[in-house]
């Protein structure tokens, strides 16, 4: 064998040799473009369920204190009568919701663009005699956000009357006895896992039926 044929031998053993590292590179690269987008998928994916949960939870604990708060209404200090609004996705009405032994008038109310955010109002009495200055609240609390009842056509507050019939137009505040709250939370209706929904109701038994 000649020396020439000795060189071109060795020329194509590193041709073949350097093809063989581009294909590998090629190939080494297209498995990390998967592999990085199947984790960013993935924890796009995960953080948006965590998130979702997270206001789930949120909401389900503004949902205990709304239950809580309808189930002890009460008669006003100044001697209203316990309901005030009930409206689809606005409450109003009186309750010793802090215990001390002093009557609060509370709101609950969907606000905000798209009337995503649930609000609480508090309105303190005051006075001797009692008043209560509606003008402005003592305290505002963000109850849930992400509340999509308006998206989904869904009552926030749905009301009965004492025989369980669900109130109509004609129906009067003081015929109400029974109340009950939906809300739906999805942050983002474009995505799965999609809307959640919490419902609770609450009798209102400190009220009187002899007025």
């Amino acid at each position: 064998m000649t020396d020439f044929t000795k060189i071109n031998q060795k020329n194509n053993l590193k041709g073949m040799t350097l093809v063989e590292a581009i294909v590998a590179i090629f190939i080494f690269s297209i498995v990390i473009l998967v592999i990085t987008n199947f984790t960013v998928r993935l924890y796009q994916t995960h953080g948006y369920t965590i998130a979702q949960a997270q206001q789930v939870d949120f909401a389900s604990r503004g949902v205990n204190y709304i239950i809580r708060d309808i189930r002890e209404m009460t008669y006003a200090d100044d001697g209203a009568y316990p309901l005030v609004i009930a409206d689809e996705h606005k409450i109003g009405f009186y309750s010793d919701i802090d215990r001390d032994r002093s009557v609060e008038y509370v709101e609950y109310e969907l606000v905000g663009t798209g009337s995503t955010t649930l609000e609480k109002r508090i309105y303190n009495a005051a006075g001797s005699p009692v008043v209560y200055d509606y003008s402005n609240p003592d305290e505002t609390l963000i109850i849930s956000e992400y509340v999509q009842n308006t998206s989904f056509a869904t009552s926030t507050f749905v009301y009965f009357d004492g025989e369980g019939n669900m109130a109509v137009p004609t129906t009067t505040i003081s015929d109400i006895r029974y109340i009950q709250f939906s809300i739906i939370i999805n942050i983002d209706l474009v995505r799965d896992p999609g809307q959640y929904m919490l419902r609770s109701s609450a009798a209102l038994r400190n009220l009187k039926d002899n007025l």
